[in-house]
């Protein structure tokens, strides 16, 4: 039964997971129990921030309690990793909002699964001027921030798209067309967040 919820992981199959029971099993019981209290304290005390729906052991996250940082703009991500890559990049100053997810209908995925409603909400309460669409350039990324982009347009805010371009250390020559058709923006900064580009 270990082995069979190890390989629920994501990544890990038949034999990583048989590698990672026998691995608990060997285990000094002191550093068993510490492993089960993290994972059932993790369990227990991290949720969604009311606010922008990242995950926090605390009432709001960090971020959202950070008065330092510009509230004017909102930074919406599908996945709460993805805040920490961008937060990693320290180009970035405004706030976040996680869906949890894109729209996918063969997924069985829709805007109602996501925290959509509460995005509008934040919208409506507070003084937001624009909104950032850092979906993944996918089709599901994609559809989702066009999406969103003319759900948001009764609110009037400027809605715009992290701009797709060549990675650092790349030539242009080896690109892609779907990269070289959809590269817009410049680079900005300390050269490591794109620019964003406007949707629409």
């Amino acid at each position: 039964r270990l082995t069979e919820q190890l390989e629920r992981l994501p990544g890990i199959g038949r034999k990583s997971a048989a590698r990672l029971a026998f691995h608990l099993l060997y285990m000094p019981e002191k550093d068993a129990a510490a492993f089960t209290e993290a994972l059932v304290q993790a369990r227990e005390q991290i949720h969604e921030c009311p606010v922008c729906c990242n995950l926090t052991d605390a009432p709001t996250c960090p971020l959202c309690g950070d008065e330092r940082r510009d509230r004017s703009v909102i930074c919406v991500a599908e996945d709460p990793r993805d805040v920490l890559a961008v937060e990693r990049t320290r180009e970035y100053n405004g706030l976040y909002h996680v869906l949890h997810g894109t729209i996918s209908p063969m997924d069985g995925r829709g805007p109602e699964q996501l925290r959509v409603k509460e995005l509008l909400r934040r919208l409506e309460d507070e003084q937001i001027t624009e909104v950032i669409m850092a979906t993944d350039p996918t089709v599901e990324g994609d559809y989702t921030a066009l999406y969103l982009s003319r759900l948001l347009k009764p609110f009037q805010v400027r809605v715009t798209r992290l701009a797709y371009g060549i990675p650092v250390g790349s030539h242009l020559e080896f690109a892609d067309d779907a990269t070289l058709t959809h590269g817009q923006g410049r680079l900005f900064g300390n050269g490591v967040f794109n620019e964003i580009g406007a949707i629409g």
